[in-house]
C-alpha cells in the first residue's frame, strides 16, 4: 500500500491537566520542579504516553523503543529488540563481520515511533536518526505549584532486617502529588529531518506519511488520558494546538509556552485559555500558514482571542 508522504512543517503544543496527580515524578517520587519552584515534566513522559497509545490502538505498527520482557520477565537489550523484529543483523558481502548500515536503517524506518521521534541506535552498529517530531519539556502554566505528600501503608510487613522476626507493623511509605497543574509541551515537526537516513536506507525506505501524522495527532490528544496508573490517575489530555505551515514555508515560530496564557480565575466553571499572544504572532505570517486546528476538552475549557481560520474540535 503506497502512503502519501507528509511534507509540511508543524508547530504546536499539547496541554496535560493533572489534578491531585503525579504526571511525571523524579527518582524520589516527587513531581519535578525547576529551581524557581515551577513544576515541569520531561518530554520523555509525554512521548511515553504517545508511544503507549500507538502500541495499544494500532497493534500492526512496530513501536521499537518500548520496554519488552524476556521469558524471565527481565527487560531485553537493544540488539535483542532488533532481532525480535528483524532477525539477525545482515552481514557485509566483502567482510563477514561488517554490518550493512543501509539495511539496518531501512528496518528501523519501518517502525512508526522511529519515523516520528528518531533514534540513537547504538547496537552492533551505530545509527543516529534525527526525528521529525521534537517535543519540549512541559511547564506548568497554572498560577500555583502546590505539592503535597501523604503516608500510605502496605498490607505486608518488611522483614528485611531479620527474616525470622515477626513485626507488629506493616510497611509505611509516602506518595507525593501535585494539587493542580496544566503542563504545556511545545512541539515542532520537520519531515526533512529524515532526509539523510532515508538516503542511507536507499530505495524502499519508509518516509513520514499522512497516515503517520493522523495516528500521531490522535495519540497526542488522547495518550495521557488512555494511559492510567496509580500515580498518573488524575492526569489527562486537555488540549492540542496544531499549526501547519505551507509546504514550502521557511518561517520559524517561537515556543508556544509564552504565547498561550491560562487565566487565574475560571469563568462559568471553565478554565479560560487566552490566545492573544499566539494570535499576534501568527498574524505576522498569515500567508505562510496552511491550517490552524485546536482540539480541546470543550466541557472544561473556554478559549478566547483565537487566531482567524482556527478550526475547533473536541478531543
Amino acid at each position: 500500500m503506497i502512503m502519501t508522504e507528509f511534507k509540511n512543517r508543524v508547530f504546536g503544543c499539547a496541554i496535560v491537566k493533572a489534578i491531585n496527580s503525579n504526571y511525571n515524578a523524579d527518582f524520589s517520587g516527587q513531581p519535578r520542579t525547576l529551581p524557581n519552584g515551577v513544576v515541569y515534566a520531561t518530554d520523555k513522559a509525554y512521548k511515553y504516553t504517545v508511544k503507549n497509545y500507538l502500541k495499544d490502538v494500532f497493534p500492526l505498527e512496530r513501536i521499537f523503543y518500548f520496554k519488552s520482557l524476556n521469558a524471565k520477565l527481565n527487560p531485553i537489550s537493544l540488539d535483542e529488540t532488533y532481532k525480535k523484529y528483524f532477525g539477525d543483523y545482515p552481514k557485509g558481502i566483502t567482510d563477514k563481520e561488517k554490518i550493512v548500515k543501509n539495511t539496518v536503517a531501512k528496518n528501523l524506518l519501518s517502525c512508526l515511533d522511529i519515523r516520528l521521534f528518531g533514534a540513537t541506535f547504538a547496537g552492533e552498529t551505530n545509527i543516529s536518526i534525527h526525528g521529525p517530531v521534537q517535543v519540549n519539556h512541559g511547564i506548568n502554566i497554572w498560577k500555583e505549584n502546590n505539592i503535597y505528600s501523604e503516608q500510605i501503608t502496605s498490607p505486608f510487613s518488611n522483614k528485611a532486617d531479620d527474616p525470622d522476626a515477626e513485626k507488629g507493623m506493616t510497611t509505611i511509605g509516602r506518595q507525593s502529588k501535585l494539587e493542580e497543574g496544566h503542563y504545556l509541551h511545545h512541539f515542532s515537526i520537520n519531515p526533512k529531518n529524515l532526509i539523510d537516513v532515508a538516503e542511507l536506507a536507499g530505495d524502499g525506505a519508509e518516509k513520514l506519511s499522512e497516515d503517520d501524522i493522523s495516528k500521531l495527532k490522535e495519540a497526542m490528544r488522547r495518550g495521557v488520558t488512555w494511559y492510567d496508573s496509580a500515580s498518573k490517575a488524575g492526569s489527562e489530555n486537555e488540549m492540542l494546538v496544531w499549526v501547519q505551515l505551507n509546504e514550502n514555508s521557511k518561517i520559524v515560530l517561537p515556543n508556544f509556552t509564552t504565547l498561550i496564557k491560562l487565566e487565574d480565575e475560571r469563568k462559568d466553571g471553565k478554565y479560560v485559555y487566552n490566545f492573544e499572544g499566539l494570535t499576534a504572532e501568527l498574524n505576522k505570517f498569515d500567508g505562510e500558514i496552511q491550517s490552524i486546528e485546536i482540539y480541546y476538552n470543550q466541557q472544561t475549557c473556554s478559549l478566547k482571542k483565537l487566531p482567524a481560520r482556527t478550526v475547533e474540535n473536541d478531543l
